[in-house]
């Protein structure tokens, strides 16, 4: 088999990322390059331009190119949004030999069986994450096979998208010269690439502040609790500096860059911004009501987070706390703010990749920057279906995805 190439490509509202790989024969993964280009035609998670979103993607299939036309026929997506829905299932099976052993096809057909749920036409199962196996009634089993017993019951999270924002995504990547290896739901992707197997066991809730969107997945046990998607980000934080200096868009982003903060402690009153430089139209500016019109959105995007955490009782009960990533998690200040408004540690995701080699001091520091954690997961993520079962806690991710993926091609 000769060495290939995995494209982790994060699609965002505001830039696209990938992170792009070699993989020799024997499976040994790296890192080649990480490339960033600004996006278009999306809006929270969505194309709403397939034109725009198609031009965008060939600018930076052009800069993939550079490093191998073929890093493009392997592309892993990430899919997000807040029109994603997570739900539980369960799935109950009897055990079908005579001496009660359990066998792989019993755990398929209790599998099958958790994924039978009524859904809309226009919805599609994304994700079927095996949480848990019962056997007569014994719970928390996390591999069943061999075991003895008369009935196999599994409680699974699936995780279901709009169908048509799929296919959407999918035909641009297609249009602009790529081909489609996988798709992802983004916080999935996020914390394949940041969290330890000790973290998940503890606890712990990753958060990815993107432009457009918000989400969060929760793990205990080494399994996922629950994730949810909010249609709330940093651009949202944009667009309110806009209004308040009365400036434009572009000008409002750098400000927020240059002068912002997540957290009003320690600025000073007194300190002003002279905003002619950045925009001629607008007046000077306290530092303060700067960081303070941005302090008051992101008191709103983790009140969204913290009411998910009470929903599943899990408000100031995780050990680990919270990782951050995205590239709102960027923003000075933002661990002792997330810290104060969720009474949870809190740190900024670093990846952690054993199984990855990065060959480059300059990508190495690259791959510390919290906007690519995506794109790296999803990397993460294609380079285990390929070569070894990809396994998230007790995820399957082998059949299911293959016959769902080939649904979604013409």
């Amino acid at each position: 088999m000769a060495n290939n190439f995995i494209t982790g490509l994060d699609i965002g509202s505001q830039s696209i990322k990938a992170a792009i790989a070699e993989v020799k024969s024997d499976g040994q993964a790296s890192l080649i390059k990480l490339v960033k280009t600004p996006s278009g035609g999306m809006r929270k998670g969505a194309i709403d331009d397939l034109a725009e979103m198609t031009r965008a993607l060939n600018v930076m299939f052009g800069e993939i190119k550079k490093v191998s036309r073929n890093a493009l026929k392997n592309i892993y997506l990430n899919v997000g949004g807040p029109d994603i829905r997570v739900q539980s299932s369960k799935g109950i099976v009897a055990v079908s030999r005579a001496d009660n052993e359990i066998y792989q096809d019993d755990v398929d057909r209790a599998v099958q069986a958790s994924q039978a749920i009524n859904l809309p036409p226009n919805r599609m199962i994304l994700h079927a994450i095996v949480r848990e196996f019962i056997v007569d009634g014994v719970g928390d089993i996390r591999d069943p096979l061999g075991m003895i017993g008369n009935r196999l019951e599994v409680n699974s999270l699936i995780i279901d998208a709009f169908a048509p924002s799929i296919r959407n995504l999918t035909k641009c990547v297609e249009m602009a010269g790529a081909t489609v290896g996988g798709l992802i739901f983004s916080p999935l992707a996020g914390s394949q690439a940041v969290l330890s197997k000790n973290q998940k066991e503890l606890g712990v809730a990753v958060v990815d502040i993107g432009f457009g969107t918000t989400s969060l997945c929760v793990y205990e046990e080494n399994k996922l609790l629950h994730s949810a998607v909010f249609p709330i980000g940093s651009g949202n934080i944009t667009n309110d500096l806009a209004i308040g200096l009365k400036t434009n868009i572009d000008a409002a982003e750098v400000v927020k860059l240059t002068f912002g903060a997540a957290s009003l402690k320690g600025v000073s009153g007194r300190e002003q911004i002279d905003l002619k430089r950045i925009d001629p139209t607008v007046r000077n500016a306290s530092r303060r009501f700067i960081i303070d019109v941005m302090e008051g959105r992101l008191a709103e995007i983790f009140e969204f987070v913290n009411n998910e955490l009470k929903l599943i009782s899990r408000a100031g009960r995780l050990p680990v706390g919270i990782v951050l990533v995205g590239g709102g998690a960027k923003l000075p200040g933002i661990i002792d703010f997330v810290k104060e408004e969720l009474k949870l540690p809190a740190q900024i995701g670093i990846p952690e990749m054993p199984n990855l080699e990065v060959p480059s001091g300059e990508i190495s520091l690259q791959t510390e920057d919290p906007e690519f954690v995506c794109s790296l997961g999803l990397l993460l993520w294609g380079r285990d279906r390929l070569y070894g079962e990809a396994v998230e806690g007790n995820t399957r991710v082998t059949g299911w995805f293959r016959k769902i993926f080939n649904e979604l091609l013409p």
